[in-house]
């Protein structure tokens, strides 16, 4: 952290006199005051003469860093060239082949992350985002390049037609609520980006109009509006913006314009609706890109109701991630969040295990057959380095294997600019659109984020509940039953992110592309409820503990839909399992076995497993607990020995003194104690293996205690009667004396030191305390000073003007006293401090607004003090 100077009062060459008192005085300009103000020390000196010097220092500790720092990136990529305006063709026909366009040589050179119109018209120049646009992924891959020399543009119809997502219907047609809920009606889809894009609305109705999609109501929410919100509409489009705080709360200022998070805004718009044309659509726009603000921006859709939250941006993950994993749990929520565009890396959120990873393909359709899929070289994936594996991402998903930690994506859409979706993109100060191939796994975030919406419309017709996370379905129910997994989802089996092991894509599940891509028809039969799943049964291994010669039994822990039979593999001699699942082992034998548990649902034909751990250990002699036990002279002394034995067991002591004893319960006993440590060992022996544990215990046995007094001094004034109490610690009552005591002064039975007219002067007088059982006695010296009344503090509120000099003074004095310390706190940054013997003056050049409280203590040679509290009120004016 790089601090500036802060500037501070001085006289000429630095030097701060302060005539007959001297003063030394240490600014924090970081740190160490919540209230905006900085503590101030002026440290105690004695009495020097008018030359004495004191230099003013300043200290810079800086504030460490916090994740809600850290800066989330937009992970849209742009085709390097402008597009012609679709023609009507484009517009409607889903059975033609997608636009083509040619891409010069120096086009194909350009980096194609976070490109925006802007670039685009300034010759490809690359826009940083945040100074780091073009980071390497942890592979070592480069920014994607568009190589490509022809890119093909797709248009809404066309990618519903490649992923089988039903036809739009005619526009004026009158729809069925069936037809209503397949487009998304009564659903709502929370858009979360940072920044602001002015143009959202005239984005998405350009955008609509070309494409026939259903038009989009823009309703306005005001900061007010009470959560959550009413349900959306059951028939039409509604769009929404509103924006956030920190705080998850509505505010009604706009954040600033950013072409890169404006171009993110209108492609995520517009790609969630043309999923779920008629589902609601709330654009949240936080002030920035930070992690604090984007987390605020999911808040604000937690309370706003249910829905799925779309994420097209990330950060690098982080040991801190899981402390905001809060944010993705609300109830009725789904969270979806893109995978990156950097190769083979983990991002955030995309590593939540709450949230859906959405990866990216290289789409070729050609408007009929079937699509044809890579994973696109851009495409984010690859094991967490912090976040554990979630229970869903298991063996029984073929691929998955046994990841070490949570693996990312576990989807993916079409992601390639080169295989790219039309978006309109409005410039500032512009009413027409430009249109650009875009790409990036913020493209198929919005879409996944469209059919989730997609499948809660449909599970809403039949009364079921919203999906929230859809993980356990996705795998559980799809990935791991092979018939629903080749029914719902093209799995993707060409392509590579990256060098590494895991950078290519294959059979069954890969971090590139997850389960692969969506056949939607089926997965959303799958999604709704409508299609009957084939579950497999599920098997929870364990650990099991057990011990020779002691029969072993456990029961295998299984669900399944159906009646099932069980099997074990791997089992020692011995081991068998009946049909209830109940595994017996009638006489164990040491060791450690690996025993997997084969359950088969006797209707389906589909098995799963479980591992389970069996450890059985050989006899183990008794465990003593080891102690430390303390008692007193002439007080009986029993304690219990802790143990932990099997079978009945036998005591005896070794090294106990005379007297001490213990029982058959294990309970030591020693009736008079002697004054000592003792080191005792107790043995337990098993009756029936005769193995031996015995541990030592430390017993401390305490002579009596004197009384012990605690010394103090004591201040007070002539003339005032002075009255304190003695501080002892005692075992039983004492009685007290005083030796060299002032006359008039006395102490009660109480311990209460009493002198009605102290007389100035320093005087040391011993308290005795005797223990009135014991006769041990104890004393302390007390230092009793006598003085005057000690220092005055004058002073009256201050007040100044911002960015006016500012300057005040509190008067002291110290009557009788030729040395005088002070310290003051809450000195505002910037003021500085002189003292001329007579008063303290404080210096402001620069004032700023707000209210000050000064607090002065002065402390005289004699220890008196005195403490002033001086207000100082800057006003703007």
């Amino acid at each position: 952290m790089t601090h500036p100077t802060i500037p501070f009062y001085t006289q000429p060459a630095g030097r701060v006199t302060f005539g007959a008192l001297a003063v030394a005085a240490m600014l924090s300009a970081c740190g160490g005051s919540t209230d905006g103000t900085t503590a101030t020390t002026v440290a105690s000196a004695p009495m020097a003469p008018a030359s004495a010097v004191t230099t003013l220092q300043l200290d810079m500790t800086p504030l460490p860093d916090a994740a809600a720092a850290f800066v989330a990136r937009p992970m849209f990529n742009l085709a390097p060239t402008l597009l012609a305006e679709p023609d009507q063709i484009d517009a409607g026909d889903a059975h033609r082949a997608p636009r083509r366009s040619e891409l010069s040589s120096g086009e194909r050179q350009v980096s194609t992350r976070r490109l925006t119109v802007q670039d685009i018209r300034e010759g490809g120049r690359r826009r940083a985002i945040d100074g780091t646009d073009s980071a390497p992924a942890a592979s070592g891959s480069a920014a994607p390049m568009a190589s490509a020399a022809v890119i093909a543009t797709y248009s809404p119809a066309q990618i519903r037609a490649a992923y089988g997502l039903p036809a739009l219907p005619a526009a004026g047609a009158t729809l069925s609520a069936s037809q209503r809920a397949q487009l998304g009606a009564g659903q709502t889809i929370y858009i979360v980006d940072a920044m602001h894009d002015p143009n959202a609305a005239a984005e998405l109705a350009a955008f609509n109009s070309k494409f026939g999609l259903p038009t989009c109501t823009t309703k306005a929410i005001a900061p007010t509006q009470a959560l959550p919100l009413a349900a959306a509409s059951a028939s039409a489009c509604e769009l929404s913006v509103v924006y956030n705080t920190a705080a998850g709360a509505m505010t009604s200022a706009a954040p600033a314009y950013d072409s890169g998070w404006a171009t993110e805004i209108a492609l995520d718009v517009q790609w969630a609706h043309a999923t779920a044309p008629l589902a609601r659509i709330i654009l949240i726009e936080a002030a920035d890109a930070s992690l604090n603000s984007l987390i605020g921006a999911v808040k604000l859709a937690n309370a706003m109701g249910p829905g799925v939250v779309s994420m097209s941006f990330g950060a690098n993950e982080g040991s801190w991630t899981a402390s905001v994993d809060a944010a993705f749990g609300a109830a009725n929520m789904s969270y979806l969040a893109a995978t990156g565009d950097n190769g083979a890396a983990v991002s955030w959120p995309a590593v939540s295990t709450k949230v859906v990873a959405v990866g990216g393909t290289t789409l070729s359709y050609s408007g009929t057959g079937v699509r044809s899929e890579t994973s696109w070289s851009g495409t984010g994936g690859g094991t967490s380095a912090y976040t554990a594996t979630p229970s869903y991402q298991n063996s029984t998903i073929p691929g998955v294997g046994l990841p070490l930690r949570r693996t990312v994506a576990d989807v993916a859409f079409n992601a390639d600019p080169s295989s790219g979706q039309y978006v309109a993109v409005m410039v500032p100060g512009s009413t027409t659109p430009s249109w650009v191939s875009a790409g990036g796994t913020s493209l198929s975030t919005p879409q996944w984020a469209g059919l989730v919406a997609l499948a809660n419309a449909m599970r809403a017709q039949s009364a079921k509940a919203p999906l929230a996370a859809p993980h356990a379905v996705l795998y559980g129910q799809i990935g791991a039953v092979p018939v629903n997994y080749a029914s719902a989802f093209a799995d993707v089996l060409k392509g590579s992110n990256g060098t590494c092991a895991t950078c290519v894509a294959k059979l069954g599940y890969d971090p590139l592309t997850g389960l692969g891509t969506p056949n939607v028809s089926s997965l959303l039969q799958i999604l709704s409820g409508a299609a009957v799943i084939a579950n497999p049964p599920v098997v929870t291994g364990a650990a099991i503990g057990g011990q020779v010669g002691t029969a072993l039994s456990f029961t295998v822990s299984s669900s399944a839909s159906n009646p099932v039979t069980f099997s074990l593999t791997g089992a020692p001699a011995g081991m068998t399992v009946n049909s209830a699942g109940v595994v017996s082992w009638p006489t164990p034998l040491a060791g450690t076995y690996s025993v997997t548990a084969l359950v088969r649902d006797t209707v389906s034909g589909l098995s799963g497993q479980g591992v389970y751990t069996v450890t059985i250990a050989p006899p183990a002699p008794p465990l003593v607990s080891a102690g430390a036990i303390s008692g007193k002279v002439g007080t009986a002394l029993s304690f219990g020995v802790t143990v932990s034995a099997t079978n009945p067991l036998t005591w005896s002591l070794s090294g106990a003194p005379s007297g001490m004893s213990i029982s058959s319960a294990g309970v030591v006993s020693w009736a008079a104690p002697l004054a000592g440590t003792y080191a005792v060992t107790v043995i337990a022996t098993d009756s029936k293996t005769g193995l031996v544990g015995k541990a030592l215990y430390t017993v401390a046995i305490a002579a009596p205690l004197a009384p012990v007094v605690t010394a103090a001094s004591i201040s007070g004034r002539p003339g005032s009667a002075l009255s304190f109490t003695v501080g002892v610690v005692a075992p039983n009552a004492v009685t007290y004396s005083l030796t060299g005591a002032p006359a008039g002064m006395s102490i009660s039975s109480a311990g209460v030191v009493s002198w009605a007219s102290p007389v100035l002067g320093s005087y040391s007088m011993t308290v005795v305390a005797r223990d009135s059982k014991t006769l041990l006695s104890g004393q302390a010296v007390f230092a009793i000073k006598i003085a005057a009344a000690g220092p005055v503090l004058t002073f009256a509120p201050m007040t100044g003007v911002a960015g006016k000099p500012f300057s005040g003074s509190i008067g002291v004095a110290a009557p009788g006293s030729n040395s005088l310390s002070l310290s003051i706190a809450g000195a505002p940054m910037g003021m500085g401090f002189g003292f001329n013997g007579t008063a303290l003056t404080m210096s402001w050049p620069s004032p700023v607004t707000g209210t000050y409280t000064l607090t002065l203590v002065a402390t005289d040679a004699a220890g008196l003090t005195a403490r002033a509290s001086v207000p100082i009120t800057i006003s703007a004016k």
